[in-house]
């Protein structure tokens, strides 16, 4: 069964996209622990897009390079992390969105489940969502303030550092973080403009309140022993 969203045809055979609830936004924003936490809490499936971007996907990729005429190997790190800059970084980033947004409704159409899915990541990009929801409140963007996301900078180990072997690994970690803050602000002006709520997580609520926020605006009840 295909859909019709605007121009577009989305081929939803089992009707897996229409049961989706998602979360997009920028890096750093604790939208994998909102979703984890939603899951357990309502028995929802769980789709993390970073965890298949980085690992089911790159067959795929690969094969897009191939096809483009390009090496099959990755690109240089020198080149991706130290010799550019964070607004190419992030033009790169955000035009490899719609491609790499495929693959996840591809994961997506894949799955069935008695209950909805919550599916989370930064590559869920409202714009890319839109066409296919039929309510703005099946999709939330959730971005870090700019002191949240330096605390989530300090404190969580996969935020540290790019990795060894780089000729200038501080200048490669600059141009990382000013990517993902670039991107996350062209996600914040592409919900706005299409009327998908953001959410700004400051750090000021643990990981369980920001859920709540989320299961009410999913309209997902809340458990009785919390309010919001």
């Amino acid at each position: 069964m295909s859909e019709r969203a605007g121009e577009r045809e989305v081929w939803d055979p089992f009707g897996t996209l229409r049961q989706v609830l998602w979360i997009g936004g920028g890096q750093w924003a604790g939208k994998s622990t909102v979703a984890r936490i939603l899951a357990g809490r309502y028995g929802l499936t769980a789709y993390h897009y970073d965890y298949h971007d980085a690992r089911g996907h790159n067959d795929r990729r690969i094969a897009r390079r191939v096809k483009l005429g390009h090496s099959p190997k990755d690109p240089d790190p020198e080149t991706t992390w130290v010799n550019t800059t964070p607004r190419d970084m992030a033009a790169d980033t955000i035009a490899g969105f719609p491609v790499r947004f495929e693959w996840a409704l591809d994961d997506l159409r894949a799955l069935s489940s008695g209950r909805s899915i919550i599916a989370e990541g930064w590559g869920l990009r409202p714009e890319l969502v839109a066409p296919i929801i039929d309510s703005p409140r099946r999709m939330v963007v959730m971005v870090p303030t700019a002191a949240f996301r330096e605390r989530q900078v300090r404190e969580l180990a996969r935020a540290g550092g790019i990795g060894h072997g780089l000729s200038d690994p501080a200048r490669a970690q600059r141009n990382r973080l000013e990517r993902d803050l670039l991107v996350a602000e062209d996600a914040v002006r592409s919900a706005r403009r299409i009327g998908i709520r953001v959410i700004e997580v400051d750090g000021s609520r643990d990981a369980g309140a920001v859920a709540d926020i989320v299961a009410e605006h999913f309209c997902l009840p809340l458990p009785e022993n919390r309010t919001l």
